[in-house]
């Protein structure tokens, strides 16, 4: 039995922060949490989540390109993320084996059923790749930040956050289960939302949009 005095174990977790030129500059993907979900509840957040078991798997090292500077940790917390994003709002940073670039738009809507697949359980990332013979990118996931949650708090992260250009083609939206909005927004224009009550963003978002400010 653990002993409730101990501070909890952080969770390994991934966040990725799909940025893009917009016409008044830079422009950040968030997404807003569903009201019943018991973390960050209703909160505009950047999308992702814990790192499953599933990640972590070895043989994930074959299906990842450039991964050998990796460690496992490094390499788990890149494919979480990747999954993250696909799951929550469409974008794959992944091509075909033998391919460049990353899978085009019209790829992308065939993969689309494996979204909630991926949500449910009912494959895990491996599976996926293998059964359309993808190729994962973690190098172009660029790390931005690392927050862990304070020993107080009864649920814990360890979370990995990475900057990466969003595909140009690949349309970023929510997924609306986890998320039931979503918005392009600048930086700035994010924090005095937040400060005049139009949006409600926790403190590590914060303090990463204003990083990326």
């Amino acid at each position: 039995m653990s002993d409730p005095k101990q501070p909890a174990v952080p969770v390994p977790a991934a966040t990725l922060l799909l940025i893009r030129d917009g016409a008044g500059g830079l422009e950040v993907f968030m997404v807003e949490r569903h009201h019943q979900i018991d973390f960050a509840t209703g909160a505009l957040v950047f999308p992702g989540g814990k790192i499953d078991q599933a990640d972590f798997a070895p043989a994930l090292r074959a299906r990842c390109e450039n991964a050998d500077g990796l460690n496992d940790l490094e390499l788990a917390v890149r494919v979480g993320g990747i999954r993250e994003a696909f799951e929550e709002c469409g974008v794959l940073l992944a091509h075909d084996a033998g391919g460049a670039g990353l899978v085009c738009a019209e790829r992308l809507l065939g993969l689309e059923h494996y979204r909630q697949k991926l949500v449910n359980g009912e494959i895990d990332m491996l599976e996926f790749l293998t059964k359309e013979n993808l190729v994962l990118l973690p190098q172009t996931l660029v790390p931005f930040a690392h927050w862990i949650t304070p020993p107080i708090e009864p649920k814990r992260f360890d979370t990995y956050f990475f900057v990466i250009e969003a595909p140009r083609d690949h349309i970023a939206l929510h997924d609306g289960h986890e998320s039931v909005d979503s918005v392009w927004i600048k930086p700035a224009k994010a924090i005095e939302d937040a400060d005049a009550g139009l949006h409600k963003i926790i403190f590590p978002t914060r303090l990463n949009v204003l990083k990326l400010g």
